[in-house]
């Protein structure tokens, strides 16, 4: 289980595969050709047994964003972006090594974390 944001931190979300080609269920948000999010009670009591789709990830809580917050953070460097990674995207995901995520995220993008400087440009 992770702990997400500030934001009502009883509600819970499961992130999990979906097959491609397969739709994603009635109160599930698809996210790109093979992920969902889903918030409804059965996908829930069905992660707590044990069951449902894996590999899955339950997270407590989320964090919000003002109209063009998000968009605004990352134009001011406050977010690293990439569109290509070579990481083993499940295991960052679903992986259960969360002080091994970042790193490799980093190294996915060829970044290595060593090199990072607190102070923010624009290239």
């Amino acid at each position: 289980m992770r702990f997400g944001g500030p934001v009502e931190p009883g509600r819970g979300f499961v992130l999990h595969h979906v097959a491609q080609g397969e739709s994603a269920a009635e109160g599930s948000m698809r996210i790109g050709e093979d992920l969902a999010m889903t918030t409804t009670r059965d996908i829930l009591e069905d992660f707590a047994m044990g069951r449902g789709p894996r590999p899955a990830m339950l997270a407590l809580g989320y964090a919000g964003w003002g109209p063009g917050q998000l968009d605004n953070e990352i134009l001011a460097n406050g977010w690293l972006t990439s569109d290509r990674s070579t990481a083993p995207r499940d295991e960052i995901i679903f992986g259960t090594d969360n002080d091994k995520k970042w790193v490799a995220a980093l190294r996915g993008m060829g970044v290595d974390p060593l090199l990072l400087s607190p102070s923010a440009g624009h290239a």
